[in-house]
């Protein structure tokens, strides 16, 4: 069999199936429902008035059923239910099957059913009549029927047939929506079960309580209505709070946990079409981070921010198209499904409409303020078939985004370094890092310093604190992996407020001992996005009564380009702190002349790739002369890394460079190591 017979026949099976089980329940109703409805035309005229009253009020009610929103119409609530089993109960399947139909054919009617489904249903109630009739014959119960008093048993009796009444009607229609449809059978079950379950148990253990004063008077029964209208606003209630849940209360947007189960649901679809040869079988998940956010909160209040999100949840609901599903996720970050795609150029024609959408300022309390955000793509089923995997690779797309100063970016696995390894790592850094899960099987965090050295005088005038972690199986972690490993997740601020506490009171502590250094910490992207960091260094500076400037942070140009608004303003409050700014690996990124004249630093780091070289390769020095001049030009001392012999050292000397740091001097060693070495250096200057 070929491809396309192979498209062909998988749905067209699929269709046999279907129609072949509905045949089935509906041979299988006619061949229970006979005999009962053909004794109609001796029992009917002999029926009781109360009978008549239900039967109406049974088709009345159904007139109008009540549907909850994005469920299937199968979990409508029926109030014919409760008519029809009190009938049962008391008259037999017969007269109930006949009230039963008629309820089916007006409610379809009003739904607009097709006939065939109408038959369908009719098929349904009636097995389910059926077998809650076959379970009351089993156990003997007549009481109901008969009209006296009731016992425990009989009681016990029309519950279990209630549960078989159940069981029938809901497992045939879960059996009919996934032959019809497709998809997971527990996917299937499990979509209504808990609200019908409520709702059609409410109904049908009303009944035995119906048929108890309809013995004694016909009027009594209209007041069932009450406790009907309670179980229909039950329903409306518990299906409104279930709305309300997956709903963000600010913008109205659907939540994350509404987006999860559409993305499921679109996932268990898509493979179902896969399965049957479709062509559409993509889907793609946008993560949109909106730029700067935080200085509005900070600059015109929470309310402002407010609306801001509100305009802008607006804007991305006139973006998409209708069937797209937009949500906000929490903070100012918003996601977007799109399931009608036919690669990645639909995804990104759509992420394109959203950053025109959001490019017009927004014009708040009279302010206009401009709108920009990163976006990051994630498709299905290339980068993931699941919700969690999606929203991780769009999160690295993102970040890959802000990282590239780009504005859109489809995940790519190249740039994503959580490989299953690295998650494993991940998580064992997590636990080290916490201190209620740290324990000996996470491993060791432990901070090492390598000395600053004045070029001019040999005076050592700080160190820089450098991450060393002991995994107990791996051994000593590679520093570059291991913050590959934390920056692309929440670890990393972990990492940072742990680095900083530890820097900072190990600076209280040698300062008690009588060594007065500056140790400079490096931060990541991620530090710099809010002012928490700020917060903390305040907190921690006096808490253990250390100057401001004995600490520095460093911050490396990708960093700097990657969001310049937002850094700039959570450096300058450190600014303002005291806390000295540095611009790690100067000459390997891409900053303008601008940003360096803007941002409050005090010192730029000459990348070691070009120190390393310089005293062989005559561009490399080149390079480290020109930086030097210009770092002297914005009045900026400058330090080289990676100074590694002493003809180096001599050249940084005479062009100008005011500190040097690498194993010329020394290696990286922990605290108590550095105090000991201090007590054994010996400054060495240009003239010994």
């Amino acid at each position: 069999m070929d491809a396309a017979a192979r498209r062909n026949y998988v749905p067209a099976e699929r269709a046999r199936s279907f129609y072949t089980f509905v045949g089935a329940v509906i041979a299988a109703a006619v061949l229970v429902a006979a005999m009962p409805v053909a004794r109609l035309t001796e029992t009917l005229p002999d029926l009781p008035a109360a009978f008549w009253v239900m039967a109406a009020l049974a088709v009345l009610c159904d007139y109008r059923p009540f549907t909850p929103p994005g469920r299937r119409q199968s979990s409508a609530v029926f109030p014919s239910i409760c008519f029809t089993f009190a009938i049962l109960l008391a008259w037999g399947l017969g007269p109930a099957v006949l009230v039963q139909a008629a309820a089916v054919v007006v409610s379809s009617w009003r739904m607009r059913h097709a006939v065939w489904r109408a038959v369908f249903n009719i098929a349904q109630y009636t097995l389910a009549l059926g077998a809650a009739e076959a379970v009351t014959y089993a156990l003997g119960e007549t009481a109901f029927g008969e009209g006296s008093g009731p016992t425990w048993i009989d009681v016990a009796a029309v519950t279990l047939a209630a549960v078989a009444w159940f069981v029938v009607k809901y497992g045939t229609v879960t059996i009919a929506v996934r032959l019809h449809s497709g998809g997971n059978w527990w996917t299937t079950f499990r979509q209504g079960v808990a609200f019908e379950s409520v709702s059609i148990g409410a109904l049908l253990l009303l009944a035995p309580i119906l048929v108890g004063p309809a013995s004694h008077s016909v009027a009594l029964i209209p007041l069932m209505l009450v406790p009907l209208f309670a179980v229909y606003r039950m329903s409306r209630l518990s299906s409104e709070q279930e709305q309300l849940a997956r709903l963000d209360p600010l913008t109205g947007l659907a939540n994350r946990k509404a987006l999860l189960a559409e993305v499921h649901e679109q996932a268990t679809l898509h493979c179902a079409r896969a399965a049957a040869g479709a062509a559409d079988r993509h889907f793609a998940l946008l993560l949109l981070d909106i730029d700067r956010f935080k200085h509005v909160n900070d600059a015109l209040g929470h309310a402002v921010g407010d609306q801001l999100l509100v305009e802008v949840s607006g804007r991305l609901v006139e973006a998409v198209d209708r069937h797209d599903v937009v949500a906000r996720l929490g903070g100012d970050e918003f996601a977007i499904l799109t399931p009608r795609l036919t690669d990645a150029a639909g995804a990104r024609a759509l992420a394109d409409r959203i950053v025109t959408a959001l490019s017009e300022p927004v014009a708040l309390d009279g302010l206009p303020l401009d709108v920009a955000g990163s976006i990051g793509i994630a498709l299905f089923p290339e980068h993931g078939d699941d919700f969690a995997t999606l929203m991780r690779h769009a999160d690295v797309a993102m970040y890959d985004a802000k990282h590239r100063n780009d504005t859109v970016v489809v995940y790519k696995p190249e740039s994503d370094h959580n490989t299953p390894e690295r998650l494993s790592l991940l998580g064992d850094l997590r636990r080290a890092l916490d201190p209620d899960l740290a324990t000996m099987a996470a491993g060791e965090i432990t901070m090492y310093y390598q000395p600053q050295i004045e070029i001019q005088t040999g005076e050592v005038v700080g160190v820089e604190a450098l991450l060393r972690w002991r995994h107990p199986t791996r051994g000593m972690v590679d520093p570059e992996e291991l913050i590959k490993v934390a920056e692309q997740s929440a670890v990393m601020r972990l990492l940072t407020r742990r680095v900083v506490d530890d820097v900072v009171e190990q600076l209280a502590k040698w300062q008690a001992a009588g060594v007065t250094l500056r140790a400079a910490v490096n931060v990541s992207i991620r530090d710099l996005h809010t002012l928490e960091i700020v917060d903390q260094i305040r907190e921690r500076l006096a808490r253990f009564g250390v100057s401001p400037d004995q600490l520095q942070l460093e911050i490396t140009e990708g960093a700097l380009m990657a969001d310049p608004r937002r850094v700039l303003a959570t450096i300058s409050e450190l600014a303002k702190l005291g806390v000295a700014i540095a611009l790690d690996d100067f000459g390997t990124g891409y900053s303008s002349m601008q940003h360096l004249r803007r941002l409050p630093l005090t010192e730029v780091k000459v990348d070691r790739s070009f120190v390393l070289g310089m005293a062989t390769d005559a561009d490399d020095h080149a390079i480290v002369r020109t930086v030097i001049d210009l770092a002297g030009a914005l009045g900026l001392r400058v330090v080289a890394e990676g100074v590694e012999d002493e003809r180096t050292w001599r050249l940084l000397r005479s062009v100008g460079c005011h500190v040097a740091q690498g194993w010329f001097y020394a290696r990286p060693m922990p605290a108590d190591e550095l105090v000991e070495w201090l007590g054994r250096y010996r400054p060495l200057t240009p003239n010994n």
